[in-house]
């Protein structure tokens, strides 16, 4: 008999503002219309959320970008792996998104996993959605940093607005901007 697999991937790595979000998800049925989150349509990812919500065995993590900063991002995805294998226990077989294991045992990584293997399809879903929503959420309270738009990743626009308003709350203050933070010479 063979184990079940869990797919797993994270929404996050980069940003320089929200936390980071990784999901793990076993699917015991096929759910149709899966594919790599980041190209599938806001609309779509939607939908395929709430249907996963219901219907698959799933765990979300989630590191603040206090977190982040506190214990790096290498830790934080580190601790978030060993939480869904712990959830879901030994009798499962691990498959990450990526290629390193960050130190975690019993994980297999695949390269761009979230576009080939429908539980890692599944996962990076949860985990973008569940982060978008957050940061979108974060919109509201911080607009003047159009986190509606960039989700918080270091575009121009964003860039722009933390030189003029400087850093918030959601911003991770571990992730140096380079126009920002580093001094030049003119």
């Amino acid at each position: 008999m063979t184990k079940p697999l869990c797919g797993i991937d994270e929404a996050g790595r980069g940003p320089l503002a929200g936390s980071l979000v990784i999901a793990g998800v076993i699917l015991d049925a096929e759910v149709e219309g899966l594919g790599d989150s980041k190209v599938l349509s806001e609309k779509r990812r939607e939908a395929l959320f709430d249907v996963l919500i219901d219907w698959v065995r799933h765990r979300i993590v989630r590191f603040s970008c206090e977190e982040v900063d506190e214990l790096g991002i290498s830790e934080c995805l580190r601790r978030g792996l060993q939480e869904i294998q712990n959830h879901f226990g030994d009798e499962v077989e691990y498959l990450y998104d990526g290629n390193t294991t960050f130190g975690v045992p019993n994980l297999t990584t695949m390269v761009k996993a979230d576009a080939k293997v429908p539980e890692v399809s599944a996962a990076s879903i949860l985990a973008k959605v569940t982060r978008d929503r957050e940061i979108i959420a974060a919109a509201e309270q911080y607009p003047q940093y159009g986190f509606e738009r960039h989700k918080g990743y270091g575009t121009r626009a964003h860039i722009e607005a933390i030189v003029v308003h400087g850093r918030c709350p959601i911003h991770r203050k571990s992730f140096r901007i380079k126009t920002i933070d580093e001094p030049t010479l003119f």
